[in-house]
């Protein structure tokens, strides 16, 4: 039976900081008790501030490790001369400056779980002994002949276009087969728009407290400049306005359209009617179907419409209707 403290921290860092009820968020958080659970490897994608460490987090404090510690790493702010140090550690004297031993994050993270976001940004030499601790659960300190035993479990993360990276050279194939044993991929904020006001609330609740502030709310005005905005920084671009906000808003019970610093041009466009919104999501969709369709195909129109169970002269006006250039798909 669990301890007071493990259940505190589980609902500190597991999914009470999991935050939405749109579908394609759901199926992600369903997923997280399954995948804490095990020890398989996972690969987080998802573009950045989609809350990618909040995930690798819940994942670690869900597991039987969450007492142990979890130790996040950026890949990418770690200088190119200095990873495999900061990974596996050096004994003294293994280079200028070592003037004495130092274990790596991996021994930091001893019976826990090591978050590496940024995965790509590994230098190749890195990425190749990672690999082999991740096979052998064994590792050298720079400098050291002497194995160590490594106990923890690797979550890895990345915002790149992966099958670039993969095609570029910048992460190795094994690597990235180790890693992505359990794939998950997080939603961009702007495909769960219904999550955003329920994000909103959530951190002005939190700002708030945390300030020992009246309680605020927001008008409707600024309310749909959020709903309408994009959110190219995600979940931690919306996070940081509506910090800003509370602090400019002082003691206001209202939080009004005036107190974001978001681009005017957008956030005062009208909302789309009814009509509008349903006649461009089945444009977008028309026009994905019909590429997906001929690429399958190479571009032969008679045999993509043959699946798509419309005959030859409807599905070419289709094309037409959505300007595709066939030519591309052969």
């Amino acid at each position: 039976m669990e301890d007071r403290t493990t259940r505190h921290l589980k609902e500190k860092m597991g999914l009470a900081r999991m935050v939405g009820r749109s579908r394609v968020f759901l199926e992600v958080v369903d997923k997280i008790p399954l995948i804490a659970r095990s020890d398989a490897g996972v690969l987080l994608r998802g573009e950045t501030g989609t809350g990618k460490e909040v995930v690798a987090r819940a994942i670690h404090y869900l597991s039987p490790r969450a007492a142990r510690p979890f130790v996040p790493v950026n890949c990418g702010a770690i200088p190119v001369d200095l990873v495999e140090s900061e990974l596996f550690g050096h004994e003294r004297s293994a280079f200028t400056g070592a003037h004495q031993s130092h274990p790596g994050l991996i021994e930091e993270a001893g019976g826990g779980s090591l978050f590496l976001d940024e995965i790509d940004s590994l230098p190749p030499l890195a990425q190749t002994k990672l690999l082999r601790f991740l096979q052998d659960k064994e590792f050298r300190r720079l400098g050291s002949t002497r194995l160590r035993a490594g106990d923890v479990r690797v979550i890895a993360a990345t915002n790149a276009d992966v099958e670039a990276a993969l095609e570029e050279r910048r992460l190795r194939q094994d690597l990235y087969y180790r890693l992505n044993v359990i794939p998950l991929c997080l939603p961009a904020l702007r495909d769960r728009r219904e999550d955003i006001r329920l994000l909103a609330e959530h951190f002005l609740e939190k700002f708030t407290q945390e300030g020992e502030r009246p309680a605020a709310c927001f008008t409707d005005e600024a309310m749909v400049a959020l709903l309408l905005h994009d959110w190219p920084g995600n979940v931690r671009e919306l996070e940081n306005v509506v910090q800003r906000a509370t602090v400019l808003c002082a003691d206001r019970k209202w939080i009004e359209r005036g107190d974001f610093d978001l681009p005017s041009r957008r956030c005062e466009t009208a909302p789309e009617s009814f009509q509008q919104a349903k006649a461009r999501a089945v444009a977008s969709f028309e026009k994905d179907y019909l590429k997906q369709l001929l690429s399958a195909h190479r571009g032969n129109i008679t045999h993509a419409a043959c699946a798509a169970a419309k005959n030859r002269r409807a599905f070419w006006e289709l094309i037409r209707k959505h300007h595709i250039d066939t030519t591309q798909f052969r």
